[in-house]
């Protein structure tokens, strides 16, 4: 018997200029077609559930903001919900009023950050340059607030750390105005150009049946017609008061999941405006003193979809465990469902549609059956070390010392 012919493999990663972050995809090809793919993640491993076990209570939310740059107000937000459940603690509602704001600013970064990318992906830089430079006066009005552009530091438990001054409200009315008829302006070009539409509509299209079994979230769920969102299934913060529409597109390709992150950003401007029209008096914050044993889950919807913290306590200063699924951990999987079939040249950008976040799904643990720790962290220190001076030996590169770093 002749040996099967096995069929070429092509490696996407683990680094690749469409792909933000380390992560290791194996492409299965038929001449330039698809016909299966696999991924590995985990590169960037950081263990931040551990470290969350370290940390008081109150400490956490400024580790947490560092899972996600772009979702640096969803995951903190989420954690402190949780830690509010166990403890029962009701923030005011200013506070509710101040996360909405600041969540729905960084909506609109993140979604014209995502925007401008694809413009680039696909050699559109006109699109890049604008997305970017209409991005710019949200993270210094996200500045303004919190002190930051990124890693805001703002949420914590019972509150917000830093209030909206009333001063500031008229500067950030303006700058919404502009982003908005800006994004508006973006908009139409991006619908209204054949040669986008060439290049994006029917590929990597993700059927709604598919994406339902793939139980994917956020703009990736909508743009296949899953009218999913948790600011409206599950209201928190002050969205049950605010007066928006949840975008959805039926096709499923990557047209129309660009499509939904524009007219979600003017969604977003539109909420944040109502939100400081309606901005309540009062504090910000109250005190918390302990939190009590017991368990809970908090969840938002972060710009690529719904992120849940869970949290437990037994009473003490620090959480004894802490659990994060970030969106990208459903969302990652459905290329089983949209790259299968594809074009190589349209692979790359129908897993950038997603908007992945690899190091948002670090995963990593090695255990026997019985669930006993194999490796620990110096054990898997030293074979990391040991795998990289092996390799060097092989290319024959030069030993790296500490001052060449």
């Amino acid at each position: 018997m002749t040996e099967a012919v096995r069929k070429p493999v092509l490696a996407v990663g683990p680094f690749h200029p469409l792909q933000e972050e380390m992560e290791f995809f194996q492409l299965t090809v038929d001449g330039e077609i698809v016909t299966d793919i696999d991924v590995r993640i985990s590169y960037n491993h950081r263990g931040i559930e551990k470290l969350s076990e370290g940390l008081q209570f109150d400490q956490v939310p400024f580790l947490v903001s560092r899972i996600c740059g772009i979702c640096s107000a969803s995951h903190p937000l989420a954690y402190v919900q949780a830690v509010e459940e166990i403890a029962g603690v009701e923030p005011p509602e200013r506070a509710l009023y101040v996360r909405t704001i600041i969540n729905e600013l960084e909506r609109i970064h993140s979604h014209l950050l995502w925007v401008g990318l694809a413009g680039h992906f696909i050699g559109y830089d006109t699109v890049f340059m604008w997305a970017w430079k209409y991005r710019e006066p949200v993270l210094d009005l996200l500045e303004e607030i919190t002190g930051n552009r990124n890693n805001y530091g703002n949420v914590k438990v019972g509150g917000c750390r830093e209030d909206i001054p009333d001063e500031l409200v008229p500067k950030m009315l303006k700058e919404l105005d502009a982003i908005e008829k800006k994004t508006e302006m973006l908009t139409k070009a991006v619908l209204d150009d054949p040669v986008i539409h060439a290049r994006l509509k029917g590929v990597g299209v993700l059927k709604k049946e598919d994406g339902i079994k793939f139980a994917v979230t956020g703009p990736t769920a909508r743009g296949s017609g899953i009218a999913i969102d948790v600011r409206r299934d599950d209201p928190y913060a002050a969205y049950s008061d605010l007066d928006w529409q949840v975008i959805s597109q039926p096709e499923g390709d990557v047209f129309a999941k660009a499509v939904v992150r524009l007219l979600e950003t003017i969604e977003a401007a539109k909420m944040t405006r109502q939100a400081l029209k309606k901005l309540p008096k009062g504090p910000v914050a109250v005190e918390v003193k302990e939190i009590p044993p017991g368990e809970g889950c908090g969840h938002a919807e972060a710009p690529r979809g719904e992120t849940f913290h869970y949290v437990r306590s037994d009473g003490g200063n620090r959480p004894v465990r802490h659990k994060v699924r970030a969106p990208s951990f459903v969302n990652v999987p459905s290329f089983k469902a949209s790259c299968i079939g594809e074009s190589i040249a349209d692979v790359t950008i129908t897993l950038a549609a997603v908007d992945p976040c690899y190091s948002c799904t670090e995963r990593m643990a090695v255990v026997d059956g019985r669930r006993n720790v194999i490796h620990d962290y110096a054990s898997l220190l030293q074979m990391s070390r040991a795998k990289t001076t092996r390799l060097r030996k092989e290319i024959g590169a030069p030993e790296m010392k500490l001052e060449d770093i």
